[in-house]
């Protein structure tokens, strides 16, 4: 049974967590490891360059929205189709984060938790709530 009392809460809190966390990976990739570096490693990958530039655009928008509650279910859309493809990417490293390279689990949870989020919506404190059925 659900909570129906704090379940805006729990939507809130998961939403807000979610979207810090990739700020704070987006702020990794671009002043530590530099926008030209973290390109230059999608690229060394075999990914197409322009798609570093994407994920960095895709992560800073897309945690801002998450934070602020502002589109929420289409940022955590389009980030959940992000972390599917780094499952992907991580899939040949088996299963366990700690794998060299890194497994899979970690971007997995990511994409479970951004699911959870699209179906919730925005939960409480959303500056844009969604419109509801």
């Amino acid at each position: 049974m659900i909570k129906t009392h704090t379940a805006p809460y729990a939507a809130m809190l998961l939403r807000m967590t979610l979207g810090l966390l990739f700020l704070a990976h987006v702020g990794i990739k671009i002043f530590i490891f530099t926008i030209p570096g973290f390109v230059g490693f999608i690229a060394s990958i075999g990914v197409p360059a322009i798609l570093g530039y994407a994920v960095i655009a895709l992560e800073l928008i897309g945690g801002i929205a998450l934070v602020l509650g502002i589109y929420t279910s289409w940022a955590a859309l389009l980030l959940a189709a992000e972390m599917l493809a780094i499952v992907f990417v991580h899939a040949p490293n088996g299963f366990l984060f700690g794998n060299p390279n890194g497994g899979w689990e970690y971007p997995a949870l990511w994409f479970v938790a951004l699911v959870v989020v699209f179906l919730l919506g925005d939960g409480a404190w959303a500056l844009k709530p969604q419109p509801r059925p």
